[in-house]
This record gives C-alpha cells, sequence and structure tokens, in this order.
C-alpha cells in the first residue's frame, strides 16, 4: 500500500509539474510573439462611444501607426467637447504651399484619421472632394470655407478635421486641427513628422489637384 501510495503521490507531483511547465512554455511563446511582431502587439487608449477609455491596437505599418497615434492624440486633447457618436467631418490633408492640392499621402491620412475616429465610436463623414476647405484670412490664417461650415452644419457635425503637410530633406511634417465649423475654433492639434522614406516618397510624389 505505501508503495502505490508513494507511487500515486510522485505521479501527481509530476503531473503537476508537467502542467506548470506547458504554462510556462504558453506565455514563453505569447512573449516571444509579442517581440517579433512589435507593434502588433501594441495598444494605445482613446475613448469610445460610451465616454470610456478603449485600448485600440497600433498596426505594425510604420505610416498607419503614426496616424492612429495622431487621431488618438486630437481625441484625447478634445474629449471634453467631443460627443460619440455625433458627427465629425474630414477633410484630405492639403499641401501647405498650395491648399488646391493633394497628392496619395494626403488622402491616405484622412482615411487612417477617419479610420481611428469611426473605430473609437464617431459617425465620420469624409470631404473627398470638396476644392476649398481652407481660404486665407488676415496674416495668412487659415479659416474654413463657408462651404465646409454649411456642409457641416447640414450633417450636425461637431467638428471638422483639417490637415497639412510639408515636405522637408528627409521627413514629411503634418499638422492635424481638430476645427468647431461654427466659428474656426481649434480644439485639438498634433505635428508630427514621417521619415521619407522610399514609400511615402512615392505617395506624396503622387500630386493631384483635388
Amino acid at each position: 500500500m505505501r508503495n502505490r501510495r508513494g507511487y500515486a503521490l510522485r505521479r501527481r507531483h509530476t503531473n503537476d509539474g508537467d502542467l506548470a511547465m506547458n504554462m510556462s512554455m504558453k506565455c514563453a511563446l505569447l512573449l516571444t510573439g509579442c517581440l517579433m511582431f512589435g507593434a502588433g502587439c501594441s495598444t494605445a487608449p482613446t475613448e469610445s462611444a460610451a465616454g470610456r477609455d478603449v485600448y485600440l491596437p497600433l498596426p505594425t505599418n510604420k505610416l498607419i501607426a503614426a496616424d492612429y497615434r495622431a487621431a488618438d492624440a486630437l481625441m484625447a486633447e478634445a474629449r471634453p467637447r467631443l460627443v460619440a457618436p455625433q458627427s465629425i467631418l474630414v477633410a484630405t490633408v492639403v499641401d501647405i504651399d498650395d491648399l488646391d492640392e493633394s497628392s496619395t499621402l494626403g488622402r491616405l491620412v484622412s482615411e487612417h484619421v477617419s479610420a481611428r475616429f469611426t473605430g473609437a465610436g464617431y459617425h465620420m463623414v469624409e470631404l473627398k472632394f470638396q476644392k476649398a476647405v481652407y481660404m486665407k484670412q488676415g496674416e495668412g490664417e487659415l479659416m474654413l470655407t463657408r462651404q465646409i461650415r454649411e456642409i457641416a452644419n447640414s450633417h450636425d457635425a461637431q467638428a471638422v478635421i483639417v490637415g497639412t503637410y510639408s515636405e522637408g530633406a528627409d521627413h514629411i511634417f503634418l499638422n492635424l486641427k481638430l476645427v468647431h465649423p461654427e466659428d474656426n475654433l481649434i480644439l485639438a492639434a498634433h505635428d508630427y513628422a514621417l521619415m521619407l522614406d522610399e514609400d511615402v516618397r512615392k505617395l506624396v510624389r503622387k500630386r493631384k489637384r483635388r
């Protein structure tokens, strides 16, 4: 009896050890996967339609991840004044030296930002075919055009996302703003830069008047 009891105890300890080893191996594999895929396992807080922080994953692509972080920054800064799911207009990001001109890059940035806001519960209205979003006033100050304000009013939009980019020697510099359509009050703003690698260079070279 003692031999059988001792054998049973040894077998139980062995099973427990195997279970612990399996759990350790699973944790190690999970950690390795996160390290291998980098940003694919990272998350960033944003605001849900219910007003609570949610953690949305950031993609591994550097351009999309940078645009998503910019959208998160806008939401975080303007959060007290934004109400989900009330509409927000998003205009194509334009060349700061020619406000009637954009590029594939400008359109992609706008779509990425729109997608991030949509994921947080906001109703987004994209203005892809509007030729005049800005007008200059005074000392080069940029204001929303009357047409954009009228469209915002027709959609009961609480804000308009606008942006510009400028090409440097090694980087593309972007500025995004959340603007209140009634009085042009800036609710939030965010600046960031993209390395001018081969992909970004090709996207910004594909220029097109809107």
